[in-house]
């Protein structure tokens, strides 16, 4: 008799978080649409560091969501591409460390770390650690993957709806000043901003 995957298990749950994932993409279509009407111009630094991470952690919960979904042998295999995955994840937060830090024009304060670096990292790293353990003990690692999946979807999601508010309230009050083309002139060191929206989009 046939051993069942324990994948089977849960292919209801990702099948969920896979199609909120691909749904919630949408959302940045219309971040973007706000930024193009509103009287600002966001730079291409700030749409590198906050609304392209939105876009790739939507992408890496659709992809998890799909591989899990997949009908697999075994776990072997799964695990190599999950852990991949999470190795590309922990790169791509210090990419976005690094595009930060070259912000002229917004300087990050602690709920940004938070929710652009602290939480993505936590996620990216626990998928890394989930996928090392899934051959031998798949049960405390599906919950692993989860649980990364799951948080990078919430973070996703605040991360965007952070984007709308601020637009929406924050934006019309002022403008920022243009970022340089050339990364080769000198940035002038950045104001820090305070209050729960802040002018970074």
């Amino acid at each position: 008799m046939e051993v069942p995957s324990p994948l089977a298990a849960w292919e209801t749950f990702f099948f969920l978080i896979g199609s909120s994932a691909a749904a919630l993409t949408g959302l940045q279509f219309v971040v973007i649409a706000l930024i193009a009407e509103s009287g600002r111009r966001a730079t291409p630094r700030e749409i590198e560091a906050f609304s392209t991470p939105t876009i790739i952690h939507f992408a890496g919960v659709l992809l998890v969501s799909a591989l899990l979904s997949a009908p697999w042998h075994g776990l072997l295999l799964v695990a190599v591409i999950i852990g991949v995955c999470g190795v590309c994840g922990v790169g791509y937060i210090f990419i976005v460390i690094r595009r930060t830090r070259r912000l002229s024009t917004y300087r990050l304060v602690g709920e940004d770390w938070r929710w652009h670096v602290v939480f993505p990292l936590i996620s990216y790293v626990l998928l890394l650690v989930a996928a090392i353990l899934l051959p031998d003990h798949s049960h405390r690692a599906l919950f692993a993957i989860g649980a990364a999946a799951l948080l990078l979807l919430f973070i996703g999601l605040h991360n965007a709806w952070d984007t709308v508010t601020y637009i929406t309230i924050e934006l019309p009050a002022g403008r920022a000043e243009p970022e340089p083309e050339d990364d080769s002139l000198p940035i002038p060191k950045p104001v820090a901003k305070s209050g729960r929206h802040r002018g970074r989009k």
